[in-house]
């Protein structure tokens, strides 16, 4: 019996203005323009076969002032544009534990949170004492997350695995320890959330990755398995490239264009 084929989308909930050189190692060539290149933050949703699962669940407006970005509107606002009630979603796949994409975890009252152990691992463990680790982790988010596990409420995964059919997990790492990936059947084939495995387009494309980071040669390593994956290159979803709302079209209500992208 062959997958289900879902629907899958982006949203868009927040946005920040940076310069190239703060998105790759070691900065942009000695010959290249150190132009704008913003971030984009975005939650996914994968709907379809009496299924609706949420990726990632992003940072409150307060975190946003805190970290000093663009808050546009709760990603279970979000979610409510596409008839999606965040309070009865029964799964929530957390790519990592990191603030921008585990925030907001408690609007989710029902969920199961898929994690992998070795992410868990790190945000708790010894790295944590090193600011270049832990500066993109939020204690409170964490300890959070720490407290859902205890009542049954995580569900954790040692590598690869299947969640539904058609959409299964898979351990990158480099980002963080424990980063993991969404594959997803679709009607145009397998593609990939890569989250922050690939911030954005060019950190893949380009071989230039994104600086915070726990292992440089596993988030290289991590591009060969993200083609391996997805059906091709352009089936392959980057964390947080404003181009992902220019190269996929809203959904058919042109009031959702610049805040949804459809990617099946």
């Amino acid at each position: 019996m062959s997958a289900p084929q879902y629907e899958l989308y982006a949203i868009k909930y927040a946005h920040h203005a940076r310069r190239a050189s703060e998105n790759f190692i070691g900065g942009v060539p000695h010959d290249a323009h150190d132009g704008p290149m913003p971030l984009d933050y975005f939650v996914w949703l994968i709907r379809g076969a009496g299924r609706e699962i949420v990726v990632d669940t992003g940072f409150s407006a307060p975190m946003a002032a805190k970290r000093q970005r663009d808050h546009i509107r709760c990603p279970t606002e979000g979610l409510r544009l596409l008839e999606v009630d965040a309070t009865k979603i029964k799964d929530v796949v957390i790519t990592h534990l990191h603030y921008d994409h585990v925030g907001n975890f408690d609007l989710f009252p029902a969920a199961t949170f898929h994690l992998q152990d070795l992410e868990m691992h790190y945000a708790t463990g010894r790295h944590m004492a090193k600011p270049v680790f832990s500066g993109a982790y939020e204690i409170e988010e964490v300890v959070g997350m720490v407290r859902r596990a205890y009542a049954g409420r995580v569900r954790f995964h040692d590598g690869d695995a299947e969640i539904a059919p058609g959409i299964s997990l898979h351990l990158i790492g480099g980002h963080t320890m424990g980063l993991q990936v969404v594959r997803v059947a679709t009607r145009r084939g397998w593609v990939v959330i890569a989250s922050d495995a690939s911030h954005f387009y060019a950190n893949m494309e380009e071989v230039r990755p994104f600086p915070i980071v726990y292992s440089v040669a596993d988030m290289v390593e991590g591009y060969d398995r993200l083609r391996a994956l997805a059906e091709s290159p352009a089936h392959i979803i980057p964390g947080h490239d404003p181009l992902v709302l220019e190269r996929y079209p809203a959904p058919s209500d042109s009031a959702l264009q610049g805040i949804v992208a459809r990617l099946d």
